[in-house]
């Protein structure tokens, strides 16, 4: 699928943090994909502001303090790019994420990070009820498998496209890494003699 960015756009990484283990997860590319995305994005000069997960949870790794809470190397903010923290899935529930995105008169969000079903999925759906046009970089996201309610292990390929598949039909589009770097390409080719 192609990517528009015929609206002023922002792209929003999402809790890319140590405490995960991306060789278990569903997509041990998601971190390649990533870096290629923030490499692309910042060349093109575009809004981009990082998500990370600060856990008020007792014994998290996430919580402020562990070695898991930093995002992980690569992904860390470079000069004045902004850094939202968050506590809960949402990465516009009890932060100023959405007042930072209006002030710099975006109306559509590029989501990727961690992970698929839990912070990523959570803020893509409420970024979509907020009114922004969004899209979710699937291959520049990963899960992990889950025990059911019956406990039976769901594994994490299809929790990850379960997922994408329901973000794609209702609250926004799923694309990956090359579209958006193709997008991010394009306008440097407008104009240009074919």
């Amino acid at each position: 699928m192609t990517l528009a960015l015929d609206l002023p756009t922002a792209l929003i990484p999402i809790d890319v943090q140590q405490a995960f283990d991306l060789s278990a997860s569903s997509n041990p590319a998601m971190e390649a994909n990533g870096l290629r995305l923030l490499a692309a994005w910042r060349a093109s000069g575009r809004p981009l502001i990082h998500v990370r997960h600060d856990s008020v949870q007792p014994g998290s790794p996430f919580r402020p303090g562990q070695p898991g809470n930093p995002l992980r190397p690569g992904f860390e903010p470079l000069g004045d790019e902004p850094l939202v923290s968050k506590s809960v899935n949402a990465a516009f529930i009890g932060t100023d994420l959405d007042l930072r995105l209006r002030r710099l008169g975006v109306q559509q969000v590029v989501l990727f990070g961690m992970t698929t079903d839990m912070c990523v999925s959570t803020s893509a759906r409420v970024a979509a009820n907020l009114g922004y046009r969004t899209v979710v970089v699937g291959d520049a996201t990963a899960c992990y498998e889950l025990v059911d309610a019956g406990g039976a292990t769901v594994p994490s390929a299809q929790i990850h496209r379960a997922h994408l598949a329901t973000l794609h039909a209702e609250f926004g589009s799923v694309v990956d890494t090359a579209a958006v770097v193709a997008a991010l390409d394009e306008p440097a080719h407008a104009g240009r003699p074919r």
